[in-house]
This record gives structure tokens, sequence and C-alpha cells, in this order.
């Protein structure tokens, strides 16, 4: 049930901290935010911006409204399969997965895939057309296309309630989105500075439609969120053949569902055209097809948006973190994560314990506070989990 927090703030969160909730508000006195920033289940706080919040802009966009994880989100493919076909050796799918898809800080692909090769292609001739290099970023950023990353990024084989075989990811933009995204909050704030602007928070920097600064973020901000997309769609088709190998056939694909939840877009709100930058939710406008992960070990939804006006037209874009990772370090063990993860097939690390499901909020208490965002198509449970360091 949403809360009117100020005129200008609206939550859905039943479980939120005060600093989460002082840093929206922050959010949400900027003269330019209209109607209001809405707050989604699992909010928690983030640099600058609040992670879990919808912030519509008029004239102006925020570069931490979306983070430095440009384009991050998930994709799901529904197969033909059935987990009665499933082979026992799922430690063998795990590892087959591992070597083929790249994951953990820093690790890309050693070479350039065909299919990969493809998708480079396109993202350098829309980059051309956007006047700008990625190679002045991150030249090394061909070889992260296909690859996962680390933190709460995954890849995962799992089941839906009438025994399925879905295959599910989540990864965003790698090292060229982030240095994207830290160049231009750097440039906001230097824009700040040079117009003697004070914010209640430097890192709301933001910049003004009509301005180079303005024109060159949007242009670049929409090239990494490209490529999230097609990065998702390269290590899909990296798992599919996985799973076709371990199978000894292919797998047929039913459905397919690719959604960022870390990215801006121009929409319409009422007669208004606004700048809507989601940091940790998904687009949920009515029938629009999502997906909302649990954490490690617990369940994840397809869910279909119900187009909640007040919602920015938006939903949860998963659990949502419930302590920092050092705090999840000092609370949980290594077997604490191997209780939680008891039937998933998974790498069993000690650097993965900052991932155990109690360092999250309860997704079923985030789901119930998105009654009135989404309905729930399916729920997915894991098979095997597929993480970095």
């Amino acid at each position: 049930m949403v809360q009117r927090i100020s005129e200008k703030l609206l939550s859905w969160a039943s479980i939120i901290e005060p600093d989460t909730l002082d840093q929206a508000a922050r959010t949400a006195r900027l003269p330019f935010v209209w109607p209001h920033v809405a707050l989604m289940p699992d909010a928690h706080v983030g640099k600058g911006a609040t992670v879990g919040s919808v912030i519509p802009t008029l004239g102006a966009v925020i570069p931490a409204a979306v983070g430095v994880d440009i384009g991050c989100g998930m994709m799901a493919v529904r197969t033909g399969l059935t987990v009665d076909e499933l082979r026992d050796d799922l430690a063998g799918l795990r590892e087959s997965i591992e070597a083929t898809v790249p994951a953990s800080l820093a690790q890309y692909n050693e070479t350039i895939t065909e299919s990969a090769g493809r998708r480079i292609a396109a993202l350098r001739a829309v980059a051309q057309e956007r006047r700008f290099s990625p190679e002045s970023y991150d030249g090394y950023w061909e070889y992260q296309l296909g690859s996962l990353g680390s933190g709460n990024h995954f890849i995962e084989v799992s089941r839906d309630r009438a025994g399925g075989v879905w295959l599910f990811l989540h990864s965003g933009s790698r090292g060229v989105g982030n240095r994207i995204a830290s160049h231009h909050i750097k440039v906001a704030r230097e824009v700040m500075e040079r117009f003697w602007i004070t914010l209640e928070d430097p890192d709301l920097a933001y910049l003004v439609t009509g301005t180079p600064e303005f024109d060159a973020y949007m242009r670049e901000l929409h090239w990494a969120q490209d490529f999230a997309r097609a990065n998702r769609e390269e290590m899909m088709e990296r798992v599919i053949a996985c799973v076709a190998d371990w199978m000894g056939r292919p797998p047929l694909e039913i459905e397919r569902i690719n959604c960022h939840h870390n990215y801006t877009a121009v929409e319409m709100f009422g007669d208004r055209r606004v700048i809507v930058s989601r940091k940790g939710a998904i687009d949920a406008h009515q029938g629009v097809a999502g997906l909302i992960p649990g954490s490690m070990g617990s369940a994840s939804y397809v869910v279909r948006g119900l187009g909640n006006r007040a919602s920015i037209f938006s939903a949860p874009h998963g659990a949502g973190r419930a302590m920092s990772r050092a705090k999840a370090r000092q609370r949980f063990t290594q077997d604490d994560l191997r209780t939680a993860m008891a039937g998933i097939e998974y790498r069993d690390a000690e650097e993965l314990v900052d991932e155990s499901p109690g360092a999250y909020k309860d997704v079923e208490t985030v789901m119930q506070d998105s009654a009135d965002l989404v309905e729930i198509v399916d729920e997915l449970h894991q098979l095997v989990n597929v993480k970095g360091n």
C-alpha cells in the first residue's frame, strides 16, 4: 500500500530505513522533479539517489539517478524443457557456463566470438551516429560484451511452478558503462560549481536540457543502455548453447524477456513529456512483462505491469539489500550460505558470503508491497546459480 511521505515523495516500502527516506526526500525537493519521486518496496540508500527510486524530471537529468551500472537489468528465457528432463549432473552445467561466460570483477573475454562481433559492429555504428567513441572511455569495451561482472549479478537455471525450465540472468553495461556514468556525474558536479549552484547532496548534480553537457550525456547514456541489453543477449546465447551441449539437443525457446532497471527514458505522463530515471526499478506500464529477482537462494518472479500512475508506471527490481556487504560479511558465514543454498547447485566460495539471502530484504514482502504495481505471472526457483567474485 502506498504511503505519502510528503507532497513530492510516495513510498510502497513497508520495510524502509529512516536514512533511505531522508535521501529520497532530498531528491524529491529538487525543483524540477515532477510530479513526485516514487520509492519502490525494495528501496535502500544509494550514492546520490536512492536505489529503488523512480525520479521523473522536467528539463533536467541527474546522472546519479541512473548510477554507474547504466542499463543494468534482467533477461529470462522460458525453454521447452521440464525439470524431469534434466540430467543429474547439474555441477557439469554450472561449470560449463562458468567456462563460457567470464565472471568476476574486471574479467572479460579473451577473444571475440562471431555473435559478439555482430553485436559489437551494431554498437559501433550507433556510437558513430551519436558522435562519440567508446574507446575514449575504455579501450577494452569490445571484450566486455558477453561478460557477467560481480556483486549481485548472476546466471541461473530455474524451475517455474509447472516444472518448466527457465534461463535467467542479471547484468549491465560493465566497465565501459561505469566509466561513461562516472564521467558525466563528474561533469554535472563541475556544472554546478560553474554556476554557483549549491545542492543538499553534491551527487544530485544535474544537467539541463538544451546544453551540450545534457546532449552528450543522453547520447552516451542511451548507447550504454544498448550495450547492456546486447550484453545480456550475448550471454544468454552462450548459456543456451551450454544447455544444448549438456542436454545433447537445443532447448526450445518459448518466451524471452529483457528489461532494464537502471535507466532513463523519455515518457508521457498525462500530457507532459518527462524524463523518467529508474534507479533499481522496472517499467510496469499496463501489460508490460518484467522480472523481479529475489536474493541468492530465494524465489524470483515473472510479472506483468498494472499501469499504476502514482508509481510513475514502475515496479521494484528485486529484493533490495537490507545491509551493506561489510555488515553481511560480519553477520554471515560460509556455513550460513551453505544452509541457505541447500538443494541448489552453486560455487561454494567464501567470497560469496556477502550475497547471503539474509543480507537482502524478504522478496515475498517486496512482492506483497507490489500488489498494486504488478501481477505475478510465474514464480521461479533456482536449480543452478552462477556468480562472479
